[in-house]
């Protein structure tokens, strides 16, 4: 694509041109100095989307077991068993857990788990339930399409039964995550034991019909094409299309240092500095009904951050306090991000820093 052609495109777009999938693609594979052009457009399209604020969510992750049936490639926290470092915890530490949370402040409990092979309904419905009994009032962001799909096949009941008990036991919003590439052929090499594509997408509707609103993710970095990226995108704006359930984006950059996927030499050693801005980029302009995009903080480190604000992005995620998914991938300083550093982040850029909500409602 020429440098007059992208300009058009990148007008075309600010002005009300829904970006193709072609188009997108496009984008992603520029490897010059276009690639702050597309990012200044992002921009635009940020401060019109979302104003100027960085916004950020007071958070924290409970974590209940590191067992998992599915031991996909690109983790290096999910562990069998018998595995040495496995565990899981009970109710005393899960509740002691949501009650250090309660008392730091958050407004959000975020479960980070392995799909342990013995959990159901009725497990799901037991730890969410912990919680919400020490936490009324905070938001319980747990789930993804992958645990509903195999909570309702362990116990003989539908999906959506699942997610309406999973809300009565105090569910707030859902995750999205176990998306990765929303492309089977990826998904075979990365993750073959979790959902398809289809029961993904089918899944995620199903809840966002139901009122229960979600993240929406994407991994990228590990063994996929940019166009297997753009793929994931419109899928993804196909859902918001019909749904509006999205609360934001998360690009998830793979960290590649500790996992099977790389150490097998089926993974490129993860995303360059270029990929993250067009990715952060791109995503701003193709997802014209997202209002939000977030910067992974703990996986892209604060200096990436502040670039991502600048292609796009307006969201820095939560504090956290915990992380123990990025960090045994083998990323640097996931574990918590103060609000202070969060602000000399965005009042750099001379934008202000404003607390939110789950759902975006500002503080």
């Amino acid at each position: 694509m020429t440098h007059d052609t992208i300009g058009t495109l990148l007008s075309d777009t600010l002005a009300g041109h829904r970006m193709t999938e072609d188009e997108a693609l496009s984008l992603l594979g520029v490897k010059d100095r276009r690639i702050w052009e597309i990012a200044a457009a992002a921009d635009e399209a940020r401060q019109e989307r979302a104003g100027d604020a960085v916004t950020y969510v007071r958070n924290q992750n409970v974590h209940i077991t590191n067992i998992c049936k599915n031991l996909c490639g690109f983790c290096g926290f999910g562990r069998r068993a018998t595995d040495p470092g496995a565990y899981i915890h009970g109710e005393e530490e899960v509740r002691r857990r949501a009650a250090l949370a309660l008392d730091r402040g958050v407004t959000e409990i975020c479960f980070l788990s392995g799909v342990h092979p013995a959990f159901d309904v009725s497990s799901y419905e037991e730890m969410i339930s912990w919680v919400h009994e020490v936490a009324p009032a905070v938001d319980i962001h747990t789930c993804s399409p992958e645990e509903v799909s195999y909570a309702a096949r362990r116990s003989g009941i539908s999906t959506a039964e699942v997610l309406d008990r999973l809300r009565a036991a105090g569910l707030g919003t859902l995750q999205g995550t176990a998306a990765e590439i929303l492309v089977d052929r990826v998904r075979q090499v990365i993750c073959p034991r979790k959902v398809p594509t289809a029961e993904w997408v089918r899944i995620i509707m199903e809840a966002h019909r139901m009122g229960i609103r979600s993240t929406a993710t994407i991994m990228y970095g590990s063994c996929e094409s940019e166009a297997d990226r753009v793929r994931h995108l419109g899928i993804l704006r196909e859902v918001q299309d019909e749904t509006h359930g999205f609360t934001e984006l998360v690009p998830l950059p793979f960290i590649h240092t500790n996992t099977p996927l790389y150490k097998a030499g089926l993974a490129r050693p993860g995303t360059t500095g270029r990929e993250d801005v067009l990715l952060f980029a791109v995503s701003r302009l193709f997802l014209d009904n997202f209002a939000h995009i977030q910067v992974s903080w703990g996986k892209v480190g604060t200096k990436m951050t502040q670039l991502g604000l600048l292609a796009g992005g307006n969201d820095l995620g939560g504090t956290m306090f915990d992380d123990e998914v990025s960090s045994d991938a083998g990323a640097e300083d996931a574990d918590y991000l103060d609000p202070t550093e969060m602000r000399r982040i965005a009042e750099d850029l001379g934008r202000p820093l404003r607390q939110r909500t789950t759902t975006y409602e500002i503080l």
